[in-house]
């Protein structure tokens, strides 16, 4: 059971359509958002809509974190946002998975999360969060390099999970899939027409309005802390 977490906007729909690709492995697609929402009630697009398709109760949440696994698939493979994560969690049911923190340049997680949800706190793209779990996650991946070389990465990801890499990580389909949350019209937009993952960004972040700036620079504190245990190829 493999629980990638990350902030928003941050490779993580990709990186679940490459996973999803394999004829092994069956995907969930933040589980824990609906149960996230109905105790914060958050204005987040699709509000109610998520909390009723819940599970919106943490517990029956984490419980579908390890549902068994249909005959002849053998991984599951879980994405997470690490904001999903509430302060009076107990987090000890992650010992169960196999946990990997990926992790994004800051201004370019804000520059993208704000075309959606103008309003935005460190805790909404689930910065703080990343120091607690990258105590219990055995990798810690930066997208950008990741981007660098998708083939590389997976592999390395692959073989340190103890699981086979597969050449259809690499390559999907377009368009949406029966998995995908029903939020994902407000967010995947770019995914669902991607059939592989993307360049890596040449361009140097966005600069940002005012607002932000606290918040980037504070975010950019942990993150650089965050990448000194990257993994690197």
């Amino acid at each position: 059971r493999i629980a990638m977490w990350s902030g928003p906007r941050n490779l993580s729909t990709a990186m679940m359509r490459s996973w999803e690709n394999r004829s092994d492995t069956e995907v969930l697609d933040e589980p824990l958002y609906a149960a996230y929402l109905a105790a914060t009630r958050l204005d987040h697009p699709g509000l109610d809509e998520i909390i009723a398709v819940g599970p919106s109760n943490i517990d029956d949440a984490i419980a579908a974190c390890f549902t068994p696994l249909p005959d002849g698939i053998s991984i599951s493979y879980q994405k997470h946002m690490a904001h999903h994560l509430l302060v009076d969690t107990d987090l000890s049911w992650l010992d169960g998975l196999r946990n990997v923190l990926l992790i994004r340049d800051p201004r370019r997680v804000l520059a993208s999360y704000t075309k959606v949800r103008e309003s935005v706190s460190l805790d909404d793209i689930g910065v703080p969060q990343q120091v607690q779990l990258a105590e219990r996650c055995e990798l810690v991946v930066d997208s950008d390099e990741f981007l660098a070389d998708p083939a590389g990465y997976q592999r390395e990801i692959c073989r340190r999970l103890d699981v086979p890499f597969d050449d259809a990580m690499l390559a999907w389909p377009s368009g949406p899939r029966p998995t995908d949350g029903v939020w994902a019209r407000h967010w995947y937009a770019a995914v669902e027409a991607s059939t592989s993952f993307g360049p890596t960004p040449v361009e140097p972040p966005s600069a940002l309005p005012a607002h932000l700036a606290d918040i980037a620079d504070e975010a950019m504190a942990i993150y650089h802390d965050l990448r000194t245990a990257r993994l690197t190829i």
